[in-house]
């Protein structure tokens, strides 16, 4: 009997060995392709929008206030051809009186309220691309793996969604290689209600985002 144990004992630890190790170990694999294609976007007036003071009396107690749209001049220049998408990192996230991936923070009050928002606009009848006759845009959810139909109509660019350009209306495809963007974009503007804000003293409108280039 003592035999026949001594005999199993090895076996059960040698038939569990391979298992252990299986376990044990992970792959990783590090990818990416580096490009010499290089895009410089730009805005006008270094990106700065300023509507100085705002009298407490020309917003409304009890209502959003929309601000008066501003524009900006916005150009994108490639050293070559280059598929690529926009897309917008807020950089005082969580600030947003309305929770959506198209509307960016104004910051905090001294009492930690939310001011405001802002969206920016872009309208493919402002845009200019390369020799084409007509600009379309088409936006992706999902990282770039599908697109939306390309339209003519103009669309807050998004925190999440990408926002790409093409010279064919109705396609599905994504965005087209592009060497010269220029187009004036539209940014919009809405402040709380003053009940919802702390005016004991000035209240700093402090938005300020980050427009990213992704290249597809």
């Amino acid at each position: 009997m003592k035999n026949h144990l001594a005999v199993l004992a090895p076996m059960l630890l040698i038939s569990a060995t391979p298992n252990v190790l299986a376990a044990s170990v992970v792959d990783l694999s590090v990818k990416g392709l580096i490009t010499p294609v290089a895009c410089t976007p730009s805005l006008s007036n270094n990106g700065l929008v300023d509507y100085g003071k705002i009298s407490r009396q020309d917003l409304s107690v009890d209502k959003r206030t929309q601000l008066r749209d501003q524009m900006l001049d916005f150009s994108l220049q490639c050293n070559g051809p280059a598929r690529f998408a926009l897309i917008m990192r807020d950089n005082r996230d969580g600030s947003a009186i309305v929770n959506s991936e198209i509307y960016y923070g104004l910051n905090l009050d001294n009492s930690g309220n939310k001011i405001g928002l802002y969206s920016l606009n872009f309208d493919p009848a402002s845009t200019v691309v390369d020799g084409w006759s007509q600009v379309y845009r088409t936006d992706s959810t999902t990282g770039g793996v599908a697109w939306s139909s390309s339209s003519s109509r103009s669309i807050p660019i998004g925190a999440r969604s990408y926002l790409g350009f093409t010279d064919m209306a109705g396609s599905s495809a994504g965005p087209v290689a592009i060497q010269n963007l220029s187009s004036r974009v539209t940014l919009e503007t809405v402040i709380a209600p003053t009940s919802e804000l702390d005016l004991s003293a000035d209240v700093q409108l402090d938005g300020s985002a980050t427009l990213d280039v992704v290249y597809l």
